[in-house]
C-alpha cells in the first residue's frame, strides 16, 4: 500500500512538472529586463584588466563563471550516492536522459527531488565532507584568479545552498553565498526548493557598496541574469564555452585552504559515462572483492600473493629492511607506519611475508574477527595501551599506526608519541595507496565495509617502503621529538606534508563529532 502511494505521488509530481513546463516553457537565456545591453562585455576583457579590483564587489555565478564543467549532474549523483544510497543514485542515473530534455529549471527540480527527498537535515554532511573536493577539482584557474582579485565576493547559484556553502566559504573564502533553500518538514528534506526570492536583504550582502560603479558581475552566456543582484551591476562580463575550454584546472597548491580531509566512497568524478561504467562494474566488482578476501584470509603468503596479483591487486615493496636485520632480540621489532586504510597491517604482512601483530585504534569488530593476523584494539587510555603494547612486543614483531585514523590526501596527521617509549628498535614504514573507483575508508559510514569497497577496485595498489631504523626508548631525544622525526621521515619518503592535526580534528570536520562515540555506533 505504501509503495503504491509512493509511486503515485512520484507520478503526480512529474505530471505537474510537465504540465507547468509546457504551459510556460523556460529556456536558458539572459534577462535584460532591468539592464541595457551596453553593460555586457566579454569575459577576457576582465581577465586582462589591469585595474585593482580590491575596492569593488564581485558578484559571480558559481556555475557560469567559476566551474569549468557546465553539467551539474555529477554533484547531484554524489549527493544521491553518499547521502542516500546506491539505489537512489541508480534512479537519478536512469532519469538523466529525461533531465536533459526538460530544461534547466525543471531538470534541477527533478534532481533535487530524487536526491533530497527523505534525507534528514541534521545528518546531511555531503555538502561539507564530500562535495568540496569535487568542486575544487572543477574550478578554473583563470576564473579563480579573477574572482580572488575582488574586494567583497558574492557567489550566486541555482544549486541548493547546503551543497555549495562550505565549498565557497571554507575553501574559496567567498564572503556571501546566495543559493536556493530547501524545504524541510519535521527535520527532513521534502525534495522541494523555495521559490526564487525576487527581493533579498541587500544591506546584509552589499552594505555600503550599493553604488553600481563599484559592483561588477560575472556570469555566462547561457545562464539567466534575472537575479536581483545582477541588476545592480554597472558591468557584467560573460563567459563563453570557448573560454571554459581554455581554462586550466586549479592546482592543489593554489587552493586558498588545503583540502586535508574529505569523506564519501566514490573516488572518481561521476559523469554520466563514468556512472554507467560504475553500475556495470559493481556486480562483478563485488564478486571479485569476495574472491580476493577469501584468498587473502585462507591461503599462505607464497600462494596468495601471486593469485591476488593475477586478480589486479598490486603490491610494491621498496628497501625491504627486514632482509637486513635478522639478529634475535629480547623484544620484537616495532614497525611504525602512516595510516591509509584498515588493510595497512594486512598488506604489511603480505610485504613482510610473515604475520605481525597489529595495534590500531580504528578497527571494526568484523575485521577483528576475520583478520588472518593478530589484531589488538587500543583503548586510548595511555597507561593501559602502553602496558598492552609492551606485552605484545615481548612476544614478537608489532606494527602500529600512531596517526590514530586514516588520511586519504598527501598529508600526515600528528603522530602519537606513545610508541617512542616502548622500544629502541623502531622501523618507520611509509605506505601509500592508489584506487580508481571506491575509497576504502569512511568517517560517516560503516567501517566494516571498508575492506569490501577497497577490494572492489579494479586495480588497487599498495606501496610499502621500509626506512632506516630509529632509536626510541634509549634515545637522548624526547618521545615527542622521536615521534615528530619519524613523521617527518615518512613524509619525506612519500612526498607528504606533515601536520599537527589529529583524529578529533578529522571527525569534527567530516562527521561533526570527536570520532570516539561515533565509531562505536557504526563500527559493525
Amino acid at each position: 500500500m505504501s509503495n503504491a502511494f509512493f509511486f503515485k505521488a512520484l507520478v503526480v509530481f512529474f505530471a505537474r512538472l510537465l504540465l507547468k513546463y509546457f504551459k510556460n516553457p523556460k529556456t536558458l537565456h539572459r534577462s535584460y529586463s532591468t539592464t541595457t545591453q551596453s553593460k555586457f562585455h566579454k569575459y577576457p576583457s576582465l581577465a586582462h584588466r589591469q585595474e585593482d579590483l580590491l575596492d569593488h564587489t564581485l558578484i559571480f555565478s558559481v556555475e557560469g563563471s567559476l566551474l569549468k564543467s557546465q553539467s551539474l549532474f555529477p554533484y547531484f549523483l554524489l549527493v544521491a550516492f553518499e547521502a542516500g544510497s546506491i539505489l537512489r543514485a541508480l534512479i537519478l542515473f536512469i532519469l538523466y536522459p529525461f533531465i536533459c530534455v526538460v530544461g534547466h529549471e525543471m531538470g534541477l527540480k527533478i534532481m533535487v527531488m530524487v536526491c533530497f527527498l527523505g534525507i534528514k537535515e541534521q545528518s546531511f554532511r555531503a555538502g561539507t565532507a564530500v562535495l568540496p573536493k569535487f568542486f575544487l577539482e572543477d574550478v578554473g584557474l583563470e576564473s579563480f584568479e579573477v574572482v580572488r582579485r575582488g574586494g567583497k565576493k558574492v557567489g550566486v547559484t541555482d544549486l541548493p545552498r547546503v551543497m555549495v556553502d562550505s565549498f565557497l566559504r571554507d575553501y574559496m573564502e567567498i564572503d556571501f553565498v546566495v543559493g536556493r533553500e530547501l524545504k524541510v518538514c519535521s527535520g527532513y528534506f521534502v525534495g522541494l526548493m523555495e521559490e526564487k526570492k525576487k527581493k533579498i536583504v541587500l544591506d546584509e550582502v552589499l552594505e555600503d557598496d550599493k553604488t553600481a560603479s563599484k559592483i561588477i558581475g560575472i556570469s555566462s552566456f547561457n545562464i539567466s541574469l534575472d537575479h536581483q543582484l545582477f541588476s545592480l551591476c554597472k558591468e557584467i562580463y560573460l563567459v563563453s564555452g570557448a573560454d571554459r575550454r581554455n581554462w586550466h584546472h586549479l592546482p592543489t597548491e593554489k587552493y586558498p585552504k588545503p583540502l586535508i580531509f574529505h569523506d564519501g566512497r566514490l573516488a572518481f568524478r561521476p559523469t554520466p559515462l563514468a556512472t554507467l561504467a560504475m553500475f556495470m562494474w559493481v556486480p562483478f566488482g563485488f564478486s571479485l572483492a569476495l574472491f580476493r578476501a577469501i584468498i587473502g584470509l585462507t591461503l599462505p603468503y607464497n600462494m596468495l600473493i601471486p593469485i591476488l596479483a593475477f586478480t589486479g591487486l598490486r603490491l610494491q615493496v621498496k628497501n625491504p629492511y627486514f632482509l637486513q636485520y635478522s639478529v634475535s632480540k629480547p623484544k620484537g621489532l616495532l614497525y611504525v607506519c602512516n595510516h591509509r586504510t584498515l588493510l595497512d597491517p594486512l598488506y604489511f604482512s603480505f610485504g613482510l611475508k610473515k604475520p605481525v601483530t597489529a595495534a590500531t585504534y580504528s578497527l571494526s569488530r568484523v575485521s577483528e574477527i576475520i583478520a588472518p593476523i593478530k589484531t589488538v584494539r587500543l583503548t586510548r587510555d595511555r597507561n593501559r595501551d602502553a602496558e598492552m603494547m609492551e606485552r605484545l612486543l615481548n612476544q614478537g614483531d608489532m606494527i602500529v599506526c600512531p596517526e590514530g585514523t586514516t588520511c586519504r590526501e598527501p598529508f600526515l596527521l600528528r603522530f602519537s608519541p606513545l610508541f617512542a617509549e616502548l622500544s629502541d628498535d623502531i622501523v618507520p614504514v611509509a605506505m601509500d595507496v592508489k584506487v580508481s573507483l571506491f575509497y576504502g575508508t569512511t568517517a560517516s559510514g560503516f567501517k566494516c565495509l571498508d575492506p569490501i569497497f577497497f577490494l572492489m577496485n579494479p586495480f588497487p595498489s599498495y606501496t610499502i617502503q621500509f626506512l632506516d631504523k630509529v632509536s626510541g626508548a634509549n634515545s637522548e631525544k624526547s618521545r615527542i621529538d622521536v615521534a615528530n622525526y619519524v613523521q617527518s621521515e615518512i613524509g619525506k619518503a612519500l612526498g607528504f606534508e606533515c601536520t599537527g592535526l589529529t583524529r578529533k580534528d578529522k571527525y569534527l570536520i567530516l562527521a561533526g563529532n570527536d570520532g570516539v562515540a561515533y565509531s562505536t555506533v557504526k563500527r559493525c
